[in-house]
């Protein structure tokens, strides 16, 4: 009954699961052993889960051997970033000071909707440190690596989760996407990852960063995983007071119904300035396979991203207030030193950003009316080399650890969904993401792009030959 699943998809593993061809304990003892020969090179777990993964595929296969129905994730491995609370370990947030916490007392409520759809967790992901970071870099726990050159970035903060995945250790893992972090590290790793509308899935059980620009969201290496596991989070929670009181939409059902009448336009301005050629290359690839030659501008888009960063520091400076007081020396110097200066920001800026928050929302709202679905890079570059401070993109050096997020910022600032897919050019090692981004609550019109792309081989996430 062995079969090879390393190459499998989550949906392929349940598949498997469900067909008799594997049982659920092999995938799992099949994961746990790729994570223990890899790990060490990758740097994407930091705590891994293995007796209560083999308890729960046990559970699984003694279901199966019943006859009772399984989920549709049966028996699939996966792992979250370790800012989700898990049950009998301290939530890190890729901190020092939080290790000191007590364990968790109920994994996060998103955990616990994949493992009653059957997924299986194996551990907690590696991640930048209190999630303020686009690098995949920890100096804690040392950096999360690329797998497809360890010499070069995750990207973060889900460094770890984008590790995990392109490495071949998982087929799925949960990320965080505050100003970018689950489709930077998708982008540099070259996998697919879904950040939902802001206030779609619940954050109960998560530690924060920026409450009013935090989501969760899934990363795979296909976009049949993402809709399942999207469609597996989906519903109301109680504990998560800032969810919005919109009706679930599963994506799955409506996810291979083509693209023929959907309205597509590339990004312009901003979203076309300031890159390597490879990034406006990757989006002209995907407009060429899509039919699409229009071009729209979003008005603002820079100032929106300043906007953002703003609210950022002064909001992740307020929630680790009392921390940098007692702890100040425990934090990554970086950290500390972003969230005291957004400590220090004059609030009359704060509340000029809010405004402009509104006002930008409406100009996203009025283009959505004349367009069903945009296309953007989801990083400006590659990735960088691991502990790189520079890059040079047009003609201006530029700081890597902010600007990795230089477009995907401006989305995130008003919460709209967007499917980051993987894009391969010109023969390099290196992958390079585009952004799908869709109006407030059309998860579904951004994946069956992504799906389509996918099923034509515009767009892919082989799993790392360097793992």
């Amino acid at each position: 009954m062995t079969l090879a699943t390393e190459d499998l998809s989550a949906a392929e593993i349940a598949a498997a699961v469900k067909g008799g061809k594997t049982s659920a304990r092999e995938v799992v003892q099949a994961a746990l052993s790729r994570i223990e020969a890899h790990n060490g090179a990758l740097g994407a777990f930091t705590d891994v889960t293995a007796t209560r993964a083999l308890a729960k595929a046990d559970a699984i296969d003694a279901a199966g051997a019943k006859g009772e129905a399984l989920g549709p994730l049966a028996g699939a491995p996966f792992a979250v970033k370790n800012l989700f609370d898990i049950a009998g370990l301290p939530t890190r947030a890729g901190s020092k000071i939080n290790r000191d916490l007590p364990p968790a007392a109920a994994d996060a409520t998103l955990t616990q909707r994949l493992q009653a759809a059957g997924a299986i967790l194996v551990g907690a992901l590696n991640m930048g440190e209190y999630a303020y970071d686009f690098t995949g870099e920890n100096i804690h726990d040392g950096p999360s690596r690329n797998p497809h050159d360890t010499r070069y970035m995750s990207g973060g903060s889900s460094g770890g989760s984008g590790t995990a995945v392109a490495g071949g250790l998982v087929p799925l893992a949960l990320g965080s996407d505050t100003n970018g972090s689950i489709r930077v590290p998708s982008s540099l790793c070259g996998i697919f990852g879904l950040k939902p509308t802001y206030g779609r899935l619940s954050r109960a059980r998560s530690f924060p960063f920026v409450a009013s620009l935090d989501h969760l969201g899934p990363m795979a290496r296909s976009v049949a995983d993402l809709a399942l596991a999207y469609d597996a989070m989906l519903g109301a929670d109680a504990d998560d007071p800032a969810q919005a009181d919109v009706a679930p939409h599963p994506v799955t059902p409506s996810l291979d119904e083509g693209i023929g009448r959907l309205r597509i336009a590339t990004l312009g301005g901003y979203f076309a300035e300031t890159g390597e050629p490879a990034a406006f290359e990757a989006v002209a690839r995907i407009a060429k396979a899509l039919g699409v030659e229009r071009t729209v501008e979003l008005p603002e888009a820079e100032r929106a991203r300043a906007a953002a960063y703003l609210i950022t520091m002064a909001e992740g400076a307020a929630l680790h207030l009392d921390r940098l007081r007692a702890r100040a020396t425990d934090f990554d110097p970086d950290v500390r030193d972003r969230l005291i200066a957004g400590a220090m920001l004059p609030g009359a800026w704060i509340v000029k950003a809010q405004k402009f928050r509104s006002w930008f929302r409406a100009q996203a709202a009025a283009l959505f009316k004349d367009v069903d679905v945009l296309l953007a890079p989801a990083t400006p570059c590659r990735a960088p080399r691991l502990g790189q401070k520079t890059m040079v993109l047009g003609e201006r050096e530029m700081l890597v650890r902010p600007n990795l997020g230089l477009f995907t910022q401006p989305i995130s600032f008003i919460g709209l969904p967007v499917a980051s897919v993987p894009v391969w050019t010109g023969g390099e090692r290196l992958p390079i993401g585009v952004q799908i981004i869709a109006a407030p609550w059309r998860e579904d019109l951004a994946l069956r792009v992504a799906r389509a792309l996918e099923a034509r081989g515009i767009v892919s996430a082989p799993i790392a030959k360097a793992a």
